[in-house]
């Protein structure tokens, strides 16, 4: 069962979402709020798997509490506004709809979320033991099979990232804040907005980038302490 909330400061807005969901098998909405503050408490102590949330609100935006939320949910923004778009995008929401939310806009936005959180983790296998775990990505019409191990560093491009190994660069349809999530955090780190990469890999390192197989990236500000931290505990193996 998909667990929802809606956040809305309007009550027809609430509503027409409360409608479209009232139609759909295994989605069960827990609560709406009318403002940010309390949806925020309310995921301090809850488990909610999908946020249906307005931009414009008062005290707090609804792109304020996603930025304060250290494990976000799926987020679907509805709001009024277009140009909101690009920021949004840039935090990883699942998908922008514009008010009044018309049903089938509505169905094609649950679609996207059943896509990412029903089918790409059923191909995600991770076993216990590094040297054979893997995962598998989708490469054009195929699913393709990377071993972990091989993983030098991943590039993220939005809606795409490239996976590079010693061999071969794979493409795949899929976002890098979904790899930081399954990627065993011992092993990988994430450097910068675009770039994770192998611990195992890197053969130099300052404040400011890494080097990893004849390739230098660059070390984001907001990510710089957690890596060095991670990476001046590491042991290899």
């Amino acid at each position: 069962m998909t667990k929802c909330i809606i956040v809305d400061d309007e009550r027809p807005a609430r509503d027409l979402i409360r409608l479209h969901l009232s139609g759909l098998q295994d989605f069960e909405l827990l609560e709406t709020f009318d403002n940010a503050l309390d949806a925020f408490n309310f995921l301090q102590r809850s488990t909610v798997d999908l946020i249906f949330l307005d931009i414009q609100m008062p005290q707090v935006s609804g792109l304020e509490l996603i930025k304060s939320l250290k494990i976000c949910p799926k987020i679907i923004l509805t709001t009024a506004f277009r140009e909101h778009a690009a920021e949004a995008f840039d935090l990883d929401v699942l998908d922008y709809l514009i008010k009044p939310v018309i049903r089938e806009r509505f169905m094609k936005a649950i679609s996207k979320f059943t896509y990412y959180n029903n089918t790409i983790p059923e191909q995600t296998r991770i076993p216990s033991s590094f040297d054979n775990a893997y995962i598998f990505l989708k490469t054009g019409k195929e699913q393709t099979r990377v071993f972990l191990k091989d993983i030098l560093y991943i590039e993220g491009y939005k809606d795409y990232i490239k996976v590079h190994t010693p061999n071969r660069v794979f493409v795949a349809f899929e976002r890098l804040s979904y790899m930081e999530e399954k990627l065993p955090e011992n092993k990988f780190a994430r450097i910068h907005k675009s770039y994770i990469v192998s611990l195992d890999g890197i053969t130099q390192y300052n404040a400011g980038e890494i080097k990893i197989a004849e390739t230098s990236l660059a070390i984001g500000r907001i990510f710089k302490n957690n890596f060095l931290k991670k990476i001046q505990g590491y042991k290899r193996g």
